[in-house]
């Protein structure tokens, strides 16, 4: 299995593997580790994975993790979770996985898994400018325990990864229609062009850490959707952050421009909170604010890319049944001619 699978197309018994994946073989699953569920569980919005909420027998709910098969090695699911145990060891407030019987990678009916302690809450008020310091101060945190050891079997943001690869994929395997081929495919590399002259000038490199941006351990997907807000008066209040799935190497602003949102006006405001509690706890380095589009670019088309991977799973036309028509590529083109034209104006300022 490779360390990162991403750049396979996965065959129809991967995709359709999660049919084997019934409420018995969750909760035998359970049982194979002496967590004895008392029938009831409820599925949680997940789409790489699949993953449920259940309750015990000994009145305790965990969510259980079963893994997308070839997607991560073995070895790259255990850097996650030993980042997460590392973050929760120095009192950052994630949910890192169970171990029971000492071990927190898990298998059971060619299922690989994991249990997670589970927490109550809800997603942040981002308007709320206290929130946001907050957030931005446990961000800090994590990338203080992040820059301390690098992964060595997850990967970083790159363009290679992000951007040439997914465009030669979606290329290759026809999954734009003639009609849109041409326009997507030239504005996806002009893009691409313009990412590496931010990245590195002068540079054949596709790394974010080759020039003049640090690279670290990142959250990697920290949207509002993987932050569970607490009101402060309750035990254990303020931000928890969910799913490290995605943690990978990269600039520290990759775990704030997905919390932005709005005008350019009101970004920046957002980004003034959020680096304010930030550099409560770290510098924060102004140099990679000029990152933000390049890296908001890379992430729209590793998302097509993404999509038209995993439309053989049942579940993905379900849910993203606009996928694949003639107006999403169209679109598609349009928000990278748009993605060119904003990487030409001035940065974000805090």
């Amino acid at each position: 299995m490779q360390d990162f699978d991403d750049s396979q197309p996965s065959s129809p018994q991967q995709e359709h593997a999660y049919a084997a994946l019934t409420p018995d073989v969750v909760l035998d699953a359970l049982a194979s580790v002496g967590l004895w569920g008392d029938g009831r569980l409820n599925r949680l919005s997940s789409y790489e994975n699949r993953v449920y909420q259940v309750w015990l027998e000994d009145g305790n709910k965990v969510v259980c993790k079963f893994y997308r098969p070839g997607r991560w090695s073995d070895e790259a699911i255990a850097e996650e979770h030993q980042f997460s145990q590392q973050l929760a060891d120095a009192e950052v407030p994630v949910v890192a996985p169970m171990q029971p019987g000492g071990h927190s990678l898990l298998q059971h009916g060619g299922f690989r898994f994991s249990v997670s302690p589970w927490r109550g809450g809800r997603q942040p008020d981002l308007d709320d400018w206290e929130v946001l310091e907050w957030v931005g101060r446990f961000l800090a945190r994590i990338h203080t325990v992040g820059e301390a050891r690098p992964f060595v079997h997850r990967p970083s943001i790159n363009v290679q990864a992000f951007a040439r690869e997914p465009h030669d994929w979606l290329m290759a395997h026809g999954a734009i229609p003639p009609g849109q081929r041409t326009a997507w495919s030239d504005a996806c590399r002009r893009a691409t062009d313009k990412i590496c002259q931010i990245i590195d000038p002068g540079s054949a490199s596709d790394h974010f850490a080759a020039g003049s941006f640090r690279s670290l351990r990142l959250h990697g997907d920290c949207h509002p959707g993987n932050v569970l807000w607490v009101p402060p008066e309750h035990q254990g209040g303020g931000p928890h952050f969910v799913d490290l799935d995605d943690t990978r190497s990269g600039p520290a602003v990759q775990d704030l421009w997905m919390l932005l949102s709005g005008d350019r006006m009101q970004q920046n405001t957002q980004l003034s909170t959020l680096v304010e509690g930030y550099e409560q706890f770290r510098p924060f380095d102004r140099r990679e604010l000029v990152l933000i589009e390049p890296l908001r670019t890379l992430r729209l088309i590793h998302y097509s890319a993404w999509l038209a991977r995993r439309f053989d799973d049942p579940i993905f036309p379900i849910h993203f049944p606009w996928f694949g028509s003639e107006a999403y590529w169209q679109e598609q083109t349009q928000l990278l001619q748009s993605q060119i034209l904003a990487m030409d104006e001035p940065p974000l300022y805090v």
